[in-house]
């Protein structure tokens, strides 16, 4: 049952995406700072952040540390945002957190604090600080949610930082151009605080070594090393895909580096390093699911460089080909997404994410045929799904991470 305040938390939906860390300051300040309440490692990247900040997070907690992480967006429940110790919060301390917060709100927009209301993604993580200081958490893996220099997540001053990868995507609120969105993520550079970055093109590169130069901040290049990435082929990975071996390659680094900096008291040994790549978990993320039905994969895949990376893991898992359960939002590039995956799909079955922002399943037949795709529409997910189960192809669910989270909660108890 979800409290009031964890619904007052929902109904800041309605003011969208803001960017600026003036609010974020002020509504820290009003709860006593939780944010310095812990050891702070700050992720950003167009794709992958979530699975290193998983990755991380599973390494610290082998190593002993009382860890938490903090993501977005859910795929099910909201509580699935914060992880402490490895479990996501419980509904009751979830309420607990969002009624301190919005008695800090409510106190800063009676004093007219706030120049406009916090919207709810601030919400949320003031309550992610809340929660991991609440839970004396030592160290919080914390992922940006969109960009970095005026992310939310922003006003923590990190122990080291990683940038995972630059690709298009969110080009209305980062940019149009690879250095723009690349100088969004940078932002999360702070003075001194090593930061680690994964393969991305020359000219976003070339902006993320220009900051960390500015701001003295040692840069490991862990896409460019290929020691490590010969030691990350022969490590068995809980996370399936190629494309997680670059972004194990990045979780490693980090924790090496974190291990190396004797300006904190965060060790990570190499037993808890391999642990974090072998044993974390992160549902959604070319996860498959067994169903009456027969199997279903479930994969996040949300922007062009994701389609890519999806497939090409079907072109060697599944090289007859599959079917495709496909929804996406208005905003992303869908032509793009559907002609990374067309080399892989048999049929295509277009259904609408549960979401006001979703592009109707009809719509995305018109996109699709525009590109010599035959496909067909079926607005319900599931149906579009059960669909999909009577071809004779392996069945993949991908485009929206609001469609997988929907798709998943039918199918897992």
């Amino acid at each position: 049952m979800i409290g009031p305040a964890t619904e007052y938390l929902f109904s800041l939906e309605k003011f969208g995406m803001k960017f600026g860390l003036a609010n974020m300051a002020r509504l820290c300040e009003a709860l006593e700072h939780p944010e310095r309440a812990f050891a702070a490692v700050h992720i950003a990247g167009t794709n992958g952040k979530g699975s290193v900040t998983a990755m991380a997070d599973t390494a610290l907690r082998a190593q002993g540390y009382r860890s938490a992480r903090y993501t977005s967006p859910h795929l099910v429940r909201l509580e699935e945002r914060f992880v402490i110790d490895g479990a996501d919060v419980d509904a009751d301390r979830l309420e607990a957190s969002a009624v301190r917060v919005r008695a800090a709100i409510d106190a800063l927009l009676a004093s007219g604090s706030f120049e406009v209301p916090p919207t709810f993604f601030e919400c949320t993580t003031a309550v992610a600080f809340d929660l991991f200081r609440d839970a004396g958490v030592q160290v919080a893996v914390l992922e940006t949610g969109l960009g970095g220099r005026l992310d939310a997540t922003n006003v923590v001053s990190p122990i080291a930082t990683a940038i995972v990868s630059i690709d298009f995507d969110h080009q209305a609120q980062l940019g149009d151009t690879l250095p723009s969105i690349a100088a969004e993520k940078a932002g999360i550079i702070k003075p001194g605080v090593p930061v680690v970055c994964g393969a991305m093109p020359a000219e976003a590169m070339n902006v993320i070594v220009r900051v960390a130069a500015e701001q003295g901040a040692p840069l490991i290049r862990a896409g460019d090393d290929a020691g490590l990435a010969g030691r990350v082929a022969s490590m068995p990975l809980g996370l399936r895909g190629e494309h997680q071996r670059a972004n194990a390659a990045v979780a490693l680094a980090l924790l090496e580096t974190m291990d190396a900096d004797t300006r904190h008291a965060i060790r990570v040994s190499e037993t808890a390093r391999r642990a974090g790549l072998e044993r974390v978990q992160w549902p959604g993320r070319l996860e498959e699911i067994v169903t009456p039905g027969g199997p279903v994969l479930l994969d996040a895949a949300h922007n062009p460089a994701g389609a890519r990376a999806l497939a090409s893991y079907l072109s060697q898992r599944a090289p007859d080909g599959v079917t495709l359960v496909f929804g996406a939002m208005k905003d992303k590039s869908i032509d793009e997404m559907l002609r990374a995956l067309a080399p892989v799909v048999r049929a295509l079955v277009c259904t609408t994410a549960p979401t006001p922002r979703a592009m109707t399943a009809p719509e995305l037949v018109t996109v699709a045929s525009g590109i010599g795709l035959p496909a067909i529409a079926i607005d319900e997910p599931m149906e579009a799904v059960a669909h999909a189960q009577r071809t004779p192809n392996p069945v993949v669910v991908a485009g929206s991470i609001f469609l997988v989270g929907a798709v998943r909660e039918r199918l897992v108890p």
